[in-house]
Formats: structure tokens, C-alpha cells, sequence
């Protein structure tokens, strides 16, 4: 069995390419694979949202607003996963086309339009993302993140037991897909962790043991 547990920014639309690349990589795979979407809110996250998005002036108030923002999302995003996880993955996908590709601004009327284009249950949504059930869900992700060590999204974190490794691989980044497919294979030379970094185009300090 394969357990893989991806960290992301809701919003973030370099997340969502590598969100749609391992669960097309996650559906042909012919070993049992648990796919885990874990949205990621902290100080490095944050950052780099604010870096992305170029904003100069009064830093304390926009690193609020992008916190709230992320964490907002973040909600929305696990009270939906309670409507199936497929029904979850279909609202973040969409959700992170609109803010980042689209730029259509976060909002609580977008959230709307989007549960309502999808056909979820937009009752049952409010009634979720105001329990705290909900808010203690993200907090449990958030705890999972830092006894892992994620510092920055995406980043993949695959265990592959097929492989008899009592550890799981931590790739950050996840520009190269095929390091996300090594981890996935069962020969021997893949279980002992042969990279090659010309192929891969991923540097070996993205790479961790936890």
C-alpha cells in the first residue's frame, strides 16, 4: 500500500497542477493508494503568497488578510470533504481556478456560486463550516504538517510500505512528477532511493526522510 499525504495552498494555482498531476498518477496506479489534500496555513506559506502577489505597503495588515484568507478557504475546503472527498477535491480544484487562474477575488458569494455549480449541498456545507468539527479537522492537518516538517506548499510526503520502509519520502516543491512515480515503484533499485537529479530536474535538498 501507498500512503500519499499532499500539502497545498487552496487558493494557490501552481498547487493545483501538482494536486491534478499525482491524482492522475494516483488513478492508474494499480497498488492501493491512500490520497490525502491537506491545505497548509503558516508563517512561510503566507509569505509566499504575499510574495506572489507582489504587496509593498502595510505588511502586518496583509499578512492578516492573506492568513485569514488561506484559513477561510481552508474551512471551506473541509467542511465540503465531509460531503465525500471527491466533492471536496472538485470545490478546491474549482475554487483554485477561480482565485488563481482566474483571479476572481475570495469571497464567501464565490464559495456560493462554486458549491451551487457543483451541486453540493449548500445547507449541510453552512451547517459544517461553522462546527468545530471542522475548525478541529484543520488543526489536526496543521499538526500532521509540523510533525513532518512542511514548510512550504506543494509538498508531497509519499510512504510507499510496498518498498519495507519504516519512513516516508518528503518531496518539496513537486515540479517533477517523476520523483513523485520513483517513490511509487517496487523494484529494488527505486526502494533504495536512486534518484537521478538530471532527469528529475528536482535537487536533492528538496528531498527529506521523515
Amino acid at each position: 500500500m501507498i500512503e500519499v499525504y499532499l500539502f497545498i495552498n487552496p487558493l494557490g494555482g501552481i498547487c493545483l497542477d501538482a494536486e491534478k498531476k499525482i491524482l492522475k498518477l494516483v488513478t492508474k496506479e494499480k497498488k492501493k493508494v491512500q490520497f490525502r489534500i491537506i491545505p497548509l496555513v503558516n508563517l512561510q506559506t503566507v509569505q509566499m503568497m504575499m510574495h506572489q502577489e507582489a504587496q509593498t505597503s502595510n505588511k502586518k495588515q496583509e499578512y492578516n488578510h492573506v492568513f485569514e484568507t488561506i484559513y477561510s478557504a481552508s474551512l471551506d475546503y473541509k467542511a465540503l470533504q465531509l460531503q465525500g472527498n471527491r466533492m471536496g477535491r472538485i470545490f478546491l480544484f474549482k475554487l483554485q481556478e477561480a482565485v488563481a487562474i482566474n483571479k476572481r477575488k475570495y469571497s464567501p458569494e464565490l464559495v456560493q456560486e462554486i458549491i451551487q455549480t457543483i451541486g453540493a449541498d449548500e445547507h449541510m456545507f453552512q451547517l459544517d463550516r461553522a462546527s468545530d468539527f471542522v475548525k478541529d479537522s484543520f488543526a489536526s492537518d496543521q499538526r500532521i504538517a509540523n510533525e513532518m516538517g512542511i514548510k512550504m506548499h506543494p509538498s508531497a510526503v509519499v510512504f510507499n510500505y510496498s518498498c519495507n520502509r519504516d519512513f516516508g519520502v518528503l518531496v518539496e516543491d513537486c515540479s517533477s512528477l517523476e520523483v513523485i512515480e520513483d517513490l511509487f515503484k517496487t523494484d529494488s533499485d527505486s526502494c533504495q532511493l536512486h534518484f537521478d537529479e538530471q532527469k528529475t530536474g528536482i535537487h536533492r535538498e528538496r528531498l527529506h526522510l521523515i
